[in-house]
């Protein structure tokens, strides 16, 4: 798993001009998953999420946490994160999860970092067409991929 993790002030996203979920301060993370992606990605990675300090403290250091601040979560899944640019112009997304894969892997996901932060979340909708505003704090963004672990 793939996850591009920003500190925002304000997110949302739309599908068919309709808001489909909005957050103020927190975080927004867009989600890849491959097929070789399981439980134990969606554990470490909800944790670390979750954990990850790069909220400002009172000495405008980044040294607390999405639960430290009680921030928001917008979660959007996004397959092109696995995108492979090697070869030629044309992105391939072979790596990428089909939706059988993709979807139980993103619906326990949400379900993990609810309650890795004992709260809902928002998120989009898997597949969709959808439109991602936001406002980056910071700015802050950072990658994190499961498979760099260890």
């Amino acid at each position: 798993m793939i996850a591009v993790v920003q500190r925002v002030s304000e997110s949302s996203v739309k599908i068919d001009g309709e808001i489909k979920g909005e957050i103020g301060h927190g975080l927004l993370v867009l989600l890849g998953i491959e097929d070789e992606d399981g439980e134990e990605d969606i554990q470490w990675l909800t944790r670390k999420i979750a954990n990850m300090r790069i909220f400002e403290d009172e000495n405008e250091v980044m040294n607390r946490s999405l639960l430290d601040v009680g921030g928001d979560l917008l979660l959007i899944s996004q397959f092109t994160l696995h995108a492979s640019t090697k070869k030629g112009n044309r992105p391939s997304y072979i790596k990428a999860a089909k939706p059988d894969v993709a979807i139980p892997l993103y619906e326990r996901f949400i379900t993990k970092m609810e309650g890795e932060i004992g709260k809902s979340i928002e998120t989009g909708e898997f597949g969709a067409d959808m439109k991602v505003g936001l406002v980056n704090d910071g700015p802050v963004t950072i990658i994190v991929d499961t498979k760099d672990k260890k």
